[in-house]
């Protein structure tokens, strides 16, 4: 097993794979932003938006598939645990499809009033129930691929998620162009094109996935599928690390749909407006979220092994690159101020709106990168509880109290405390990273 210490090389190889799959499905949104805004009515645009933020909201609840399989299977990587690795695997999908199950059954009773509360016009909130039902159908695979990414992370290979996400996202965008400008579904096609694709990238990852337990021999001399999957007192380690990432994942979109919502009550024309600056934030945040699967793999590896030489040397690493990436994002979108808001729309009211706004878009990448990335670093190292605490703090005590005495400045306000509440969770993230290193506690779940 390669013990050498990580290089820069090693966190390239490994974030470059994520960085273009993860560009790929803000790349998905920005084209159903780009459809859909060109389209004669703003209702559309705001159906997918305050439809996807709540599936986003209930399918991202559940993103802890995903980085909890990725902390576990990485330290059991570090440590050489085979049948750990395989374990893992197999729980964690299993774990989402029984999740997934009972998402499909309990989320049709949640999604009306869910809409109610968000407020938008009574015809938004038609047309993004009907969308929000059908991506329901779509539970299985979104909440299985999770997993399957996940695992494939932890064991410090992303070019199998590459695959997974860019087979997804790009059926997303072929389906997108066909259901909705051929065959004029519009929000009901974006819905149905998103479902399909999702199917076709697990599809996909389930036959990666085989093909390297072959390969590796992974699952030979273990329990049974069936013994694995029901050796209950076994799911102890993943389920807590996955109890803390719920509580956080949470709080981080329901304040994403809040945000969502509070720009519903303020019109369709703001409601666009923000969908659209919001797609300059989630290609900020998946961008810089390579680097911090980086920093998941890497240190992960190394406090599996026991080497907290390694953990500290790969944190600065990555970390180093991934601000100097954050100051490239802001540049470009800086300098791309005069035409990349109409790259998104052509409606004139709406257009203004983002050009009003578009300070906050270039500060994102400068202010938000030391959340992501601590959050990588915290993660790998199974740290789970600070990044819940932190969070809950971050949402509790800067977010709401600062939306609420900034209401008189309307949509920027709004945007203002959005940009802080993201600066908060970096600053105590490090404050929470100093004190572990200070204590030598980052090898206690090891």
């Amino acid at each position: 097993m390669n013990r050498r210490a990580p290089a820069h090389r090693d966190i390239w190889q490994l974030a470059w794979p994520m960085m273009l799959s993860n560009l790929s499905i803000p790349l998905l949104g920005a084209v159903d932003t780009a459809i859909l805004g060109h389209l004669p009515s703003p209702v559309y645009l705001g159906a997918v938006t305050v439809g996807g933020s709540l599936l986003s909201l209930l399918f991202w609840s559940f993103g802890f598939l995903r980085m909890g399989t990725t902390s576990v299977a990485a330290r059991a990587e570090g440590a050489n645990d085979r049948a750990g690795l395989h374990q893992v695997l197999v729980q964690s999908l299993s774990l989402a499809l029984a999740l997934a199950l009972a998402l499909m059954v309990i989320g049709p009773w949640l999604l009306a009033p869910a809409l109610a509360w968000m407020g938008p016009s009574p015809e938004v909130q038609g047309l993004a129930l009907e969308y929000a039902r059908i991506r329901l159908w779509g539970a299985p695979a979104s909440l299985m691929n999770f997993a399957l990414v996940g695992w494939f992370i932890g064991r410090q290979d992303t070019r199998r998620p590459l695959a997974i996400l860019f087979t997804t996202n790009g059926l997303n965008i072929v389906l997108d162009a066909l259901l909705i400008l051929g065959f004029g579904l519009n929000s009901e096609g974006a819905a149905w094109a998103s479902v399909l694709a999702e199917y076709g990238g697990l599809t996909l990852g389930l036959w990666l996935v085989a093909r390297t337990l072959h390969r590796l021999n992974l699952g030979r001399g273990q329990p049974s599928l069936l013994g694995e999957v029901t050796r209950w007192r076994a799911y102890g380690r993943l389920m807590r690390v996955n109890r803390h990432l719920f509580v956080r994942t949470l709080c981080l979109l329901s304040v994403f749909v809040f945000f969502a919502a509070q720009g519903a009550r303020m019109g369709n024309h703001i409601l666009a407006a923000n969908a659209i600056l919001l797609q300059f934030l989630l290609l900020t945040s998946y961008a810089l979220d390579g680097f911090a699967h980086a920093a998941e793999a890497l240190t992960g590896r190394a406090i599996g092994a026991g080497r907290i030489g390694d953990f500290h040397l790969a944190t600065r690493r990555s970390t180093l690159w991934a601000l100097g990436c954050s100051v490239l994002i802001s540049a470009v979108f800086v300098l791309g101020a005069p035409w990349w808001p109409t790259v998104f729309t052509s409606q004139p009211e709406v257009l203004d709106i983002v050009r009003a706004h578009y300070v906050w878009v270039c500060l994102i990448p400068l202010v938000g990168v030391w959340g992501y990335q601590l959050d990588g670093i915290f993660l790998g190292s199974g740290q789970t509880a600070a990044m819940q605490y932190t969070v809950l703090i971050a949402t509790g005590a800067v977010f709401a109290p600062l939306w609420w005495w900034l209401q008189p400045l309307g949509n920027q306000g709004l945007w203002l405390a959005f940009v802080v509440f993201n600066g908060a969770r970096g600053a105590l993230l490090g404050g929470a990273y100093y004190h572990l290193t200070r204590k030598g506690g980052w090898l206690a779940f090891k």
